[in-house]
């Protein structure tokens, strides 16, 4: 089966460089703290945060998943790009390969843009439904946007 791939887009009124520092560089610690519903927590099993940096996400008590672990293929840090791929985990059931592709990039107002590229390769005849989709663009969205407000709310941070 061919890799679905889809897109999105997620706006922002806080400039690249503080929001990749927050977003990407950050993460593991900030998005467990204002997300602890959704990621329960993030800890490095190997490496040291680069590219071939493996991580281990546990996901919070509602969530469809437990836990996965992902390497991460790049980080760009003067581009604000980063890349990873899921390498266990039940969220892979159905899946070969699942990668996902962060670029965050200014916005004419002085904000920044996330743009986010997720790749799915299904194993034989798996589908990935339109209901799905949606699902994962509304909580890579939601992230985004509690980061977004955690750092409106802590400029200093």
């Amino acid at each position: 089966m061919a890799p679905i791939t889809y897109d999105m887009e997620v706006t922002s009124s806080i400039p690249p460089a503080k929001m990749f520092k927050a977003f990407v560089l950050d993460g593991d610690t900030l998005i467990p703290k204002v997300l602890p519903q959704a990621i329960k927590s993030v800890e490095t099993v190997q490496g040291d945060g680069g590219a071939g940096t493996i991580k281990l996400t546990t996901f919070g008590e509602g969530s469809k998943h437990k836990c996965v672990k992902h390497k991460v293929d790049a980080v760009d840090k003067e581009n604000f790009t980063y890349s990873y791929s899921i390498i266990e985990g039940d969220a892979l059931d159905g899946f070969e390969s699942i990668s996902y592709h962060i670029k965050i990039v200014p916005s004419p107002d002085g904000g920044s843009i996330c743009k986010n590229r997720s790749i799915y390769c299904p194993k034989g005849d798996n589908k990935v439904t339109e209901e799905e989709i949606k699902s994962g663009k509304d909580k890579a969205s939601s992230i985004f946007k509690a980061v977004e407000a955690y750092l409106l709310a802590n400029p200093d941070s």
